[in-house]
């Protein structure tokens, strides 16, 4: 092969040779700012080839160079990313088999590779989170956001450990910074709710709600969200009334009454407003009103309280019996009529009332001990004896207890909202 080149080579010198002996006219070149040359055309056109000639090789020379360069440093970030994988890999793995320690060494050993690789620092973040290290915690979603300032789970994740630690002003800032980003955010979106929830901003959340209800991702999860908007409607009335805004909480609780008339809470902070303005008939009023809308136990021993406390007992026991001509077989409206009998000192109808409920349909401990309370005044000390018996093998308790229809809670006092699993207008009078 070699000297096929040769005499190739030798071929195309005598071809320049032999153009070369044909071709000896002169020509006069000046180089740029200096002398003037006298040169046969021939060497000139040969001078010129062979300079494009080594301009075209270098060209040629740094192209290939380059090529080869760039091949060398892909090959480098191949083989980084590569390991990269591997200590990725056996992260996740180590995480998997709750091996805080092997994770922790793999995903350092990223950072090594790669100091601004995003989800190894935001792995150390959640082992740290996880393991209550919630400053070395947020120094890694820190840098995690300073990398990437538009990555919503290291915003999601710094807010989380912010909001853990106690920092709800910082962490609502976040959760802001992120709905500017993504206003459809639900994620923000509920945790923003839960933490004005904590906060009582209650005229804040109502607004909120609103934005929550539009994005519902299903009609469950709509109408639980509706029943909430109705609940912080009320908090603000009743927050309001206790800040001695009646007027506001007024307000708030006929707008309640409007959109949903069964919504029990906002019908006794209607009839506190009247209480705190002293409009006592006005209130006994619109009770009277309510208990025909409703037909609620609670509005009912509301109600009871106050005639008693006016001094108008005459009136109340004609609105329970007129109650009761409605519904002659509610043994709750019986067992009140009695109770209401025996708080009167009207003994002999309480006795009458409370016997005419049958135990076998309707047993409720506190008729025991009130019927029972009734035979000791009377001087029917077995009776007594059998009924405060019967009273200790079904559990009594003292008073007659309010109980969450969602979630079975118990208490002794009245709200608008569930302790147990805070839902609103769930408490009914267990009678």
């Amino acid at each position: 092969m070699g000297k096929i080149s040769i005499f190739f080579f030798l071929l195309i010198l005598a071809i320049i040779g032999f153009f070369g002996m044909e071709n000896k006219d002169m020509v006069f070149v000046k180089v740029p700012f200096g002398s003037t040359y006298e040169t046969p055309k021939f060497v000139l056109a040969v001078l010129s080839t062979v300079v494009g000639a080594a301009v075209v090789l270098v060209l040629v020379f740094i192209r290939d160079t380059k090529r080869v360069i760039d091949t060398m440093q892909l090959q480098r970030r191949q083989k980084k990313e590569a390991r990269i994988q591997e200590y990725y890999a056996k992260a996740l793995n180590a995480i998997l088999g709750n091996r805080d320690e092997d994770a922790r060494d793999a995903l350092k050993d990223i950072l090594k590779e790669n100091p601004e690789h995003i989800d190894a620092l935001l792995r150390l973040g959640d082992i740290a989170f996880r393991n209550e290290d919630y400053a070395t915690s947020l120094g890694f979603y820190r840098n995690a956001r300073d990398i990437s300032p538009k990555n919503l789970l290291a915003l999601l994740s710094m807010e989380a450990v912010l909001e853990k630690s106690g920092h709800d002003d910082s962490a609502l800032k976040l959760l802001d910074e992120i709905l500017e980003l993504d206003a459809n955010n639900l994620t923000a979106l509920y945790k923003k709710q839960a933490i004005l929830e904590k906060k009582e901003k209650w005229d804040e959340l109502h607004s909120l709600q609103k934005t929550i209800i539009k994005l519902a991702q299903s009609e469950k999860e709509k109408q639980r969200e509706e029943k909430k908007q109705l609940g912080y409607k009320y908090e603000y009335g009743r927050s309001s009334l206790e800040n001695g805004e009646i007027e506001k909480a007024e307000k708030a609780f006929r707008t309640l009454l409007k959109i949903n008339t069964s919504f029990l809470p906002a019908y006794l902070g209607l009839a506190e407003v009247m209480e705190t303005r002293g409009e006592a008939e006005e209130e006994i009023n619109f009770l009277e009103k309510s208990y025909e809308t409703l037909q609620s136990a609670i509005i009912r021993a509301r109600l009871e309280d106050l005639l008693i406390s006016v001094g108008e007992p005459g009136r109340l026991l004609r609105f329970y019996r007129n109650a009761l001509s409605g519904a002659p077989q509610d043994n709750g409206l019986k067992f009140m009529l009695g109770k209401l009998y025996s708080r009167l000192e009207m003994l002999d109808d309480a006795i009458k009332t409370l016997e005419s409920i049958d135990t076998n349909v309707y047993s409720n401990p506190e008729l025991f001990v009130v019927r029972g309370e009734l035979y000791r005044k009377c001087g029917q000390i077995s009776r007594a004896m059998e009924e405060f018996r019967l009273a200790v093998e079904t559990g009594h308790t003292p008073g007659i207890p309010y109980r969450c229809t969602v979630c079975g809670s118990t208490s002794a006092d009245w709200s608008g909202r569930c302790p147990g699993c805070g839902a609103w207008n769930t408490f009914a009078l267990d009678v």
